[in-house]
């Protein structure tokens, strides 16, 4: 998985994408059917968009913009440009209700337009789903809207130009580099309200490049929000307020089984109000004809799985009732809520939960957020109490979350910056890309909590000490450490002279040392030194304390008392072997130059 996803990075950052740019007066033509007035963030965020398009290189950009804030006409205008460029656009989204709505968005904004629109889900009967994946192949539809279904081994594109991921937070790593995949110059436009913190994490470092939308749209109203035990009287006025007022409400369970008991229970509470079902077992065509019948007004309440979660826009339904709302994600909680309100209209969310039953400390967690975070545009917000609570995730596996352990940002550039190496076909450059030594001395090599306390000022050193250069660097270090935290303990001494020694192993082309108590040996970087002749005769020379073996690693025999005395003399010998592999050449025995460890000797002067 690693290997896949730096090498379709890599191959995005080697490659030149198509240039495209918005064709003057239809573009204009296009954006006024838009009829709303738009705000300065999505303004911005067009702009953005349309810049890297036109820029030549790959798009990767992440829209994050609260639930109803325009994020769809970003994508819009950006598969407008797309398919007059000549490009074929595929948009993603995680259901098939989204995958409808964007499917009638998309048909009637295009309308009159040469351009033809197919649709790929479990909604799309299996005939036109066949014929239109024949004309994606052959180049007959310009743009495809679907879920999943878009990702599966049988769909081929003639000329994939712009995928457009909706609701990012419901893919996984896997899906959303699929389509990369396929091409690696594909622009990719992310769209999400609380995006899956590797996504944020990315975004934030710079790996992708990102647009907010905070601006509400004019005269949009925050949703009051109540978290309630669960209450038959509560419930039936909140139903019935919004069927006075002309309105609809949602009512959302978390599971499929509870939905007949929940229904029996509304009948028997509000017998006055229409109320449909709609869940993801349902037939497709069921769940089609229910929905458009909502939409239509024809009933007042609808009754559903979170199958509504994504991205549904029904500007009339301005309540919704979230039962056992404990059982949700906080995402998921926003994202429900971000179903209503949608219009001029102040909307209620009710967040119930059972009553007399006390909730773990995350479900309270949870709801807490979700009543303290009622105002327009907190979906960022919400991502980033999620980056913090979570953790950023793996940049190079599948987890979205999770507190980085073994790849931070830096050696995923670095690791990206080779692999970029490699892809544009400068293999020597790659080869001699930055090595490490490995060192196995079994000494200490740490700074000590007790000699520096604060961690992140512990972090901050180690990363410094990581980017020594040379012997100068390492005894000004040395001495700073004394000036600022006073003497060095042992283990700190240790660390600073191994990464003196790893620099002599790069000049001596030592790539692993193993030392023991009574011997040490050493493997060469690639199983090669510059001058072997030189070698040879020094291993003659030592004979019989040193043999090399046949794998080319070379043994030394000696028995070292100490720990700070087995650092030395390993220091020694690498130094003996830095001179045989430089223009000189060294003669010396074994242990002849076996000098102080040198930053040691640099703190305790400097002291």
């Amino acid at each position: 998985m690693a290997d896949r996803l730096i090498k379709i990075a890599a191959e995005r950052a080697v490659r030149r994408g198509e240039s495209m740019s918005p064709q003057e007066g239809l573009y204009e033509e296009f954006c006024a059917r838009f009829p709303y007035a738009e705000t300065d963030d999505q303004l911005q965020a067009i702009a953005d968009v349309l810049e890297d398009l036109s820029s030549g290189k790959p798009m990767d950009r992440l829209i994050c913009g609260d639930v109803g804030f325009g994020k769809t006409e970003v994508a819009l205008r950006a598969a407008f440009v797309a398919a007059l460029s000549g490009k074929q656009v595929a948009v993603i989204g995680p259901t098939t209700l989204l995958a409808r709505q964007h499917h009638r968005t998309f048909l009637e904004r295009f309308q009159g337009l040469p351009v033809r629109i197919g649709r790929l889900s479990r909604l799309v009967p299996a005939k036109e789903a066949k014929e239109t994946k024949a004309a994606m192949k052959e180049g007959a539809v310009d743009i495809v809207i679907g879920t999943h279904a878009l990702l599966a081994k049988s769909v081929e594109f003639k000329d994939l130009g712009l995928l457009i991921v909706d609701e990012e937070q419901h893919f996984g790593v896997a899906h959303k580099e699929r389509l990369k995949e396929l091409r690696a110059d594909v622009h990719v436009l992310t769209l999400t309200a609380t995006p899956i913190p590797r996504t944020l994490q990315l975004a934030l470092t710079g790996v992708r490049d990102m647009s907010l939308i905070a601006t509400p749209p004019v005269d949009r109203l925050a949703v009051r929000t109540f978290v309630t035990p669960f209450d038959g009287v509560t419930i039936r006025e909140a139903l019935l307020r919004e069927q006075y007022r002309g309105g609809q409400t949602f009512y959302v369970c978390p599971r499929i089984e509870d939905l007949a008991a929940i229904a029996v229970e509304l009948r028997e509470l509000v017998p006055e109000i229409r109320m449909a079902m709609a869940h993801g077992r349902l037939a497709p065509t069921t769940i089609e004809n229910t929905m458009q019948d909502f939409v239509d007004g024809k009933f007042d309440v609808l009754l559903s799985t979170n199958i509504v979660e994504s991205g549904l826009d029904i500007s009339n339904a301005n309540t919704m009732v979230i039962h056992r709302a404990d059982m949700f994600g906080l995402a998921q909680l926003y994202q429900l809520r971000g179903r209503i309100g949608r219009g001029k209209t102040r909307a209620y969310a009710y967040l119930t939960v059972p009553p007399g039953r006390a909730l773990n400390e995350a479900a309270s967690k949870r709801l807490e957020v979700m009543q303290t975070l009622d105002t327009l545009g907190a979906g960022f917000q919400l991502a980033s109490h999620d980056l913090d609570i979570r953790g950023a995730g793996n940049l190079l596996g599948e987890e979205q979350s999770g507190h980085i352990r073994e790849v931070g940002i830096e050696l995923y550039q670095q690791l990206l910056e080779e692999a970029v190496a490699l892809a544009r076909g400068r293999v020597q450059e790659a080869a001699k890309a930055e090595w490490s030594p490995q060192l196995n001395l079994g000494i200490p090599v740490l700074i000590p909590e007790e000699y520096v306390a604060d961690l992140s000022v512990r972090m901050g050193l180690y990363r410094r000490i990581g980017q020594l250069a040379n012997q100068g660097e390492i005894d000004a270090f040395a001495a700073e450490l004394v000036d600022r935290f006073g003497k060095m303990p042992v283990e700190a001494e240790f660390l600073l002279n191994t990464m003196a020694l790893k620099l002599l192993c790069r000049v001596a082309c030592v790539g692993k040392i193993d030392a023991g108590e009574k011997a040490v040996v050493f493997s060469f970087h690639d199983n090669k030194f510059e001058r072997p002749e030189r070698l040879i005769a020094w291993i003659q020379k030592n004979a019989p304390l040193v043999k090399l073996r046949p794998d080319h690693r070379v043994i030394v025999q000696r028995v070292w008392t100490d720990e700070r005395q087995r650092l030395s003399g390993v220091t020694g010998i690498v130094s003996a072997l830095a001179k045989l592999a430089g223009p000189m050449g060294a003669t010396g025995a074994v242990g002849a130059a076996e000098p102080g460890p040198p930053a040691v000797r640099s703190a305790t002067a400097s002291r």
